[in-house]
């Protein structure tokens, strides 16, 4: 039975990157050599570490804009700290819309003042805040893209004379918007790029080197930077799925004709949602993420028989968050549209067995 895996991440890839990289750990282009077992430090794996980062500007639309490409490791989490310790000097500012731009707060807590810009908090974070006003001594403003696990999304990006940093991990790549209005921002790879183990940094270098404190060198952009993402062993598997995969988006039209395709699932499944008597969505429906889908049954009563309905689709991976409780279709970039309807007409089994 063929699985539709809407799972959160690490999430779904496409088939065709899992099968070249799967050969490539076996063997590297008729290298001999296994990628799991070459010198980072080899003409190969540079040259793989350079087209990565080289396409992701590209595909970004930051290729020779005064921005630098970095692969780290930490996930997203270490960035949380890592982006703070580089930049805060005096006061920052956040817009907290879920779980993970509070942690993200707590770690720069240890840098400098961190102030809450806007919060949806008040509402277990089902909607985006567009009433507030951003203060004119910021060091920089932070934001969170999308919220993979309430299933908000911020559909323009606030204006701001501060730098604007973004942690975009779980929409990275899903659709077409200007990525130079951002100083810096930050993807763990599971969601749209690849697998877990990596993290790409994007940043506009000349925000870099403006903090008066030492920074422990594994931890310094400048220094990434410097060392093109060498300064140690980089995570060689992760690097180069990224890379195989950003291959793949650009194969497939690039972002905006993917983007354009996200949007397509997006609106079945939530078309879906509000048609159907059994089923009610979490998030406001203006802030509503193309990649994570929320939603309830509108009588609890009835999950055993929609598990089971899905268990015997082939569904995978749609349980919630426990902060939500109920379902999340998560919706990257590789999941077919197929899978989605697959989703709907278990959805209207539902309804019309019960």
């Amino acid at each position: 039975m063929q699985l539709h895996n809407f799972s959160a991440g690490p999430s779904i890839l496409p088939k065709e990157v899992m099968h070249q990289a799967a050969e490539a750990v076996k063997e590297l282009d008729n290298s001999k050599l296994s990628l799991i077992e070459i010198s980072h430090r080899s003409k190969a794996f540079i040259d793989i570490m350079d087209e990565a980062c080289e396409r992701a500007l590209k595909l970004t639309g930051l290729k020779d804009k005064g921005y630098k490409a970095l692969f780290v490791q930490g996930g997203a989490s270490l960035q949380f700290l890592m982006a703070a310790y580089n930049l805060l000097e005096k006061k920052a500012g956040y817009l907290n819309t879920g779980t993970w731009s509070d942690k993200a707060i707590k770690e720069a807590k240890l840098f400098g003042e961190v102030i809450e810009v806007s919060s949806s908090k008040d509402k277990n974070y089902n909607y985006i805040p567009k009433d507030f006003t951003v203060p004119s001594d910021l060091d920089y403003l932070h934001l969170t893209t999308n919220n993979t696990i309430f299933g908000t999304q911020y559909k323009s990006i606030p204006e701001t004379n501060a730098p604007l940093v973004a942690d975009m991990s779980s929409d990275i790549f899903s659709r077409a918007f200007d990525y130079s209005k951002f100083d810096l921002f930050y993807a763990g790879a599971q969601k749209n790029m690849g697998p877990a183990g990596t993290t790409l940094v994007i940043v506009k270098e000349s925000i870099l080197g403006k903090v008066s404190r030492m920074i422990p060198s594994m931890l310094d952009y400048k220094i990434q930077a410097s060392k093109d993402s060498m300064f140690n062993t980089p995570p060689v598997f992760a690097v180069y799925t990224s890379m195989l995969n950003m291959r793949w988006i650009e194969a497939q039209g690039g972002i905006e004709a993917l983007g354009i395709k996200n949007g397509t699932k997006a609106t079945l499944i939530y078309g879906e949602i509000d048609r159907n008597s059994k089923f009610e969505g979490f998030a406001n429906k203006e802030d509503r993420s193309d990649m994570n889908a929320t939603f309830n049954l509108t009588d609890p009563s009835l999950a055993d028989a929609f598990d089971g309905l899905c268990q015997a689709a082939g569904i995978s991976g749609l349980k919630g968050h426990r902060s939500v409780g109920g379902y999340r279709a998560s919706m990257y970039n590789a999941l077919p549209i197929d899978s989605v309807e697959i989703l709907v007409d278990c959805m209207q089994t539902l309804e019309k067995n019960y």
